[in-house]
């Protein structure tokens, strides 16, 4: 069972730098796995989806980006009322805020035409510069929509929705922007609203993960969020450790990177074929100076990977202290591609966080 059976509700969020958007649209696809149908909405207005899949700019529709083949991530496969393999479905939101403006107006004051002509006039931008916080209670208020849609055959529309939300030193401020809202109308359609959407986001169908390198910033920053969320009683997910890369040398190397291993690597590159063997005198080799500056760099680098690897021993550490699901997802070299993405989802389906 994935860590999160009965989640419908994934915020993803880490600090700016830390692949929080591939992470999140990794996710909608291991999520989408097993015949499901998931939703990654994207709230900073950047088209970072479209970037990430190849596509054309999203407009404010929910539409589909990619599928999941039946056993494409390692999972069983799904089967129809008629036996049939069914694939998964990833669609894509991305919310423009004059129109997600537009449509709560509608929604609840019926203003019609009335809106639209409140758009030309510039009241849209005029609103959210004087209210800040409504953008935020406009992006929050149409993912739990979301979450809470229905089909014509009454069942969910979505079976996840996926939210790649803002970083993570405002993440809490963000999610916890329709209680301070509600506090300040007490009656009506907004407090109305409001209470919806916070009952969503407190809910067990709600988790907010994060993502981090194993870096010194992104690992603090890290570990604020998680306290920051908790002391907001939002509910924490797990924490996705992204590009991940693979030790080069092994435990007795790194141990010993430090120490003066010239005439040691000399003589290896010279068995290999490579440099002039090191010759005799004063009980030591001399080094040839050719051989050396070939020998040199490569020590150089060799503490410098060692150095790295004892650094992000560190940063794991503070992780796992946070007691939390820890996934990891290994650095792909020459970027992410459609097929890059698929490597990912794969990584968290196998970990169990879908």
């Amino acid at each position: 069972m994935p860590d999160w059976e009965g989640a419908r509700l994934h915020v993803v969020s880490g600090k700016g730098g830390t692949g929080k958007t591939t992470v999140a649209a990794a996710l909608a696809m291991a999520l989408a796995a097993e015949g499901r149908r998931t939703l990654l909405v994207e709230v900073e207005e950047r088209q970072g989806i479209a970037e990430l899949f190849g596509i054309a700019a999203l407009p404010y529709e929910e539409r589909r980006i990619a599928s999941v083949a039946p056993g494409a991530l390692g999972a069983r496969e799904s089967r129809g009322a008629r036996g049939a393999k069914r694939e998964g479905e990833v669609f894509a939101l991305a919310i423009d805020i004059e129109q997600a403006l537009l449509e709560y107006l509608e929604m609840f004051y019926k203003l019609g035409r009335a809106g639209k002509a409140l758009r030309k006039v510039g009241f849209i931008d005029f609103a959210t510069t004087i209210a800040p916080g409504l953008r935020d209670v406009l992006l929050t208020g149409k993912a739990c929509e979301a979450v809470r849609r229905k089909g014509p055959d009454g069942r969910r529309l979505y079976d996840a929705v996926v939210m790649d939300a803002p970083p993570t030193g405002r993440v809490s401020r963000f999610l916890n922007i329709n209680t301070e809202v509600a506090g300040l109308a007490r009656f009506g359609p907004i407090f109305t609203q409001s209470q919806a959407v916070m009952r969503v986001i407190r809910s067990p169908e709600t988790v907010v993960h994060l993502v981090t390198l194993l870096e010194e910033m992104p690992v603090q920053e890290t570990v604020d969020g998680v306290a920051d969320l908790r002391a907001a009683g939002l509910p924490v997910g797990g924490v996705i450790v992204n590009m991940v890369r693979p030790p080069v040398l092994d435990e007795a190397a790194v141990l010993a990177a430090e120490g003066d291993h010239t005439e040691e690597l000399a003589l290896a590159l010279a068995d290999a074929g490579v440099g002039a063997r090191p010759g005799r005198g004063n009980g030591r080799r001399a080094v040839p100076a050719a051989t050396r500056k070939l020998v040199e760099p490569l020590l150089a680098q060799g503490r410098e990977h060692a150095a790295r690897v004892l650094l992000e021993r560190e940063q794991r550490a503070d992780v796992q202290a946070l007691d939390l699901p820890t996934y990891e997802l290994p650095l792909l070299a020459g970027g992410v591609d459609l097929g890059g993405l698929y490597r990912l989802a794969a990584a968290l389906k196998e970990q169990g966080a879908a």
